[in-house]
This record gives C-alpha cells, structure tokens and sequence, in this order.
C-alpha cells in the first residue's frame, strides 16, 4: 500500500514523485517508468473508437488508485484513490492503523457543507473544496436515517457510527462533476518548452515552415517560487540546418536515425533500390509535437520533412481565404471539405516491422494533399501531419496563414 500526501485541489505523492493536478499524461508515465518496482500493475484504460469522448486513465490496480486525464489537452484532472494509505498535512487518516471513518474525515478536514445523498448507487458524498469522500450505504449493518425536511430547507442523512469511506477524489473546483483539467503547473515544465499552437507559413505553392508559439517556465536567478510563464515565439523552414533548428528550440529530446525507407518502393525512379550511403534522420520535440527530419546525405543536413503530431499542436492554414484549422478534435470528413479529396488512393502503413509493434489504433491511412501527408486513423481521427517542402531561398519571412 503506497503511503501518499494528499493536497486538495493540487496533488497526490510522496518524498519521491508527485502527480499533479494539469500533469502532462506523459509525465505521469514516465514517474510510473521511474518507479516501477514501487508502482506495479498499471492499466491504461482508453476508447478505440470515440478517444476525445472519455477521459484516459492510468489504473493502478495492486495500489487503489485511478489518474484521471482529459482525453483532448492529456492532462490530469482528478484523481481516484481507493485503498492507499492517505496523509493530510503530514497527518494520517487512512492507514493500517487508522479506519478513514466519517468520525476521522471530520477531525481530519473540518466542517463542511452537508453531504449530498446519491439513491440510485446508495453513495453518500461529503464534499470539501477540491476533495471529495464516497460512502457506499450498502455495505453497512444499520440504516441511515433520511430526514427529508430537517432545518433551515436542508435534508438531514446521519450516517452510522464507524462508516468507512470507499473512494476519495482529488479535483480543482467545488463540483466533481463539472471539474476540468486546469492549466499545467509551473512545477511540471521541468525546464521544458511546450508549443500552444502552431501555425504553417506558407505562399502560393505550398509550406514553407513553421511559427510556432512556445510556453516556457521562466524564473529570476536561483528563484524558483519567483517562477512566471514566458511566451515565446519561433520560425524554422525547410532548409534550414541542424545548427538553426538547435537555436531556435533548443536540443531535442531525442535523435534518431532512419536504418530503411519502406516508402521507397513508390519511387519512380529506377535507383530506387539502391541503399542509400547516409541514413536520415530525425530531431524529436516531443513536448512541442513536432519531429524534424534532416537529409543525411547533404552537406548542410537540409530538412526534407516536417511531422507534427496532432494532440500537442494547432494548425492553421489558408485555404481559398478560410481557415483550415486541425486540432484534436478534427476529423479526415471535416478536413475534406476544406481541402477537397485527394485524388490518389491512401497508402496503409503498418507499424508492425518497428519498435511500436503494439499500435492499439491499429493501421493508419495516409492521403496525400497540397505538399502535406495527413495520417488518418480508423475512427476518422488525425494521428500525424507530415509537411514537404523545397529548402528556402531567401531570408525574408513569409506570411503565416
């Protein structure tokens, strides 16, 4: 049993790891990576065919608790705790030792208002500002007492002595029901930059590149509860080297190096089997949902592609003088009737031959339209852009659309 410090309206953790209230799902995955022989037996629980219509959880099933996160924005927004030992302000109420009776609950957290009676699931719920305690009436040997007109217009439920709470829920706002995942803590940048949106710089014939707005938690020096959000704004385009990419977002998380090119065989050039001397490859922001991809084969490792991942990013485009606006939200029919049909048929890519061999959304299609390759998944949903274009020829910085 995981011995936890509860902070309503904030987090749940220990001396070692915290999940906060607006954490990045990824972040969360990697604390649980981190501490894998501590935390055991986690479940991810998610809907293949609507995934922006419920939320995702990480279930902790040997531990009690569920991580709630929003299916759209992935950040937490409430937790679910069920058998582990709890600590508010350094405090136990939920332990071996001690029952998280009402009695405890109320010595623990004070007075609140009334609880609020559930009759169709038999749960009695006492509500504080950000936290929440459920009591199941059906597991106890006396019945309540239900006083429907007890004073001042409230209704009166006395609870039997020795009732225990069965699930505990940990939220920003004073509605469970109506909470949302709130903006992402400064605490979690981590020294990491993080895109709000990005938008296509474009011309007549196609991308050129990108702006994209960045977050960023900057402080004084050695002040860290002096910490601000900064906003920052910066362009790449196609063309530009490894050594301008790096100053304008910094180092990437990862590098990796492309060992084949499946998609050769569409080439229509008879070389096409012939393996190539360098290999491609690739800078991952994986906070700004943006992978560049560099030509190994050219001197100045000039950019041939840029692959943005949908979930992370906001992209905007102007097509016949209206927005074409793709957001986690957005669909392959929607985005048609922007853009038009593609007149190719879709190329199916299969995932099976690489290190993700455990898709869960199964083959992607891809369509090919206006210099961009849209990944569609097969609930209609947008996986991945990929842009192309040719290596900039000027310094002048193109309109963004």
């Amino acid at each position: 049993m995981l011995d936890l410090e509860v902070v309503p309206e904030r987090s749940l953790g220990n001396e070692q790891w915290e999940f906060s209230l607006g954490m990045p799902l990824a972040q969360a995955i990697s604390i649980l990576q981190k501490h894998c022989r501590v935390i055991r037996n986690v479940q991810v629980l998610y809907s293949e065919q609507m995934p922006l219509s419920h939320d995702l959880i990480l279930n902790l099933t040997q531990d009690g608790i569920k991580l709630l996160f929003d299916a759209c924005n992935q950040r937490l927004k409430v937790g679910n705790i069920t058998l582990s030992s709890s600590l508010f302000s350094g405090v136990h109420f939920n332990s071996q030792a001690i029952a998280p009776t009402i009695e405890q609950i109320d010595q623990s957290f004070g007075a609140t208002h009334p609880g609020v009676y559930n009759a169709a699931e038999q749960l009695f719920h006492l509500n504080f500002r950000g936290l929440s305690f459920s009591f199941q009436l059906d597991s106890w040997s006396e019945a309540p007492k239900y006083e429907p007109n007890f004073a001042h217009g409230l209704v009166s439920l006395q609870i039997p002595h020795g009732a225990t709470v069965r699930r505990m829920y940990i939220y920003t706002g004073n509605n469970l029901q109506e909470t949302k995942a709130p903006v992402m803590p400064l605490a979690c940048y981590l020294g990491n930059v993080f895109s709000e949106c990005v938008d296509v710089l474009r011309d007549g014939t196609g991308p050129l590149g990108l702006r994209l707005r960045l977050l960023t938690a900057g402080c004084g020096p050695g002040v860290l509860a002096d910490a601000k959000l900064r906003v920052l704004e910066r362009s790449i385009y196609f063309g530009d080297s490894c050594q301008d990419v790096l100053s304008a977002l910094g180092s990437p998380h990862k590098v990796f190096y492309k060992s084949e090119d499946k998609m050769k065989i569409h080439s229509p050039s008879p070389h096409k089997q012939v393996p190539s001397k360098c290999n491609d490859y690739f800078f991952n922001y994986f906070t700004l949902g943006v992978v560049r991809v560099f030509g190994g084969t050219t001197v100045l490792f000039l950019p041939t592609r840029l692959i943005i991942e949908v979930p992370h990013w906001h992209y905007a485009a102007d097509v016949q003088g209206e927005d074409c606006i793709v957001t986690t939200y957005s669909k392959w029919d929607q985005i048609q009737e922007l853009l038009g049909h593609p007149m190719e048929k879709p190329v199916v890519l299969h995932r099976s031959s690489s290190a993700n061999n455990t898709n869960p959304f199964g083959s992607t299609f891809c369509f090919g339209f206006q210099r961009m390759i849209f990944e569609v998944m097969q609930n209609n949903h947008i996986a991945s852009v990929t842009l192309y274009g040719a290596p900039r020829q000027c310094c002048t910085e193109p309109g963004a659309h």
